[in-house]
């Protein structure tokens, strides 16, 4: 991956069988990975650990039956919002 990286790299709850530590590992890796190359990673996940270590979330709820909203947060935006 190093020597040819991808634009973009989707990653698909491959954190889900692991524990904290190793979830702790694989996002210093990511981070790693992220300053080693120019590749966007999406990381689809459940894991309050992996989120807490993203730049940026995404969520889609459902406001009312049949209706689908897109929630997008920026996580050091928001780290500045509730400092001040």
């Amino acid at each position: 991956f190093l020597a040819n990286p991808a634009p973009v790299c989707v990653l698909d709850e491959v954190d889900a069988p692991l524990d904290d530590a190793n979830v702790d590992r694989f996002c210093r890796m990511l981070d790693e990975m992220r300053k080693r190359t120019d590749t966007r990673f999406i990381v689809i996940t459940h894991n309050p650990v992996t989120m807490s270590r993203m730049d940026r979330l995404y969520g889609v709820t459902m406001p009312e039956r049949g209706v689908s909203q897109l929630v997008s947060v920026d996580l050091s935006q928001a780290e500045e919002i509730v400092a001040a």
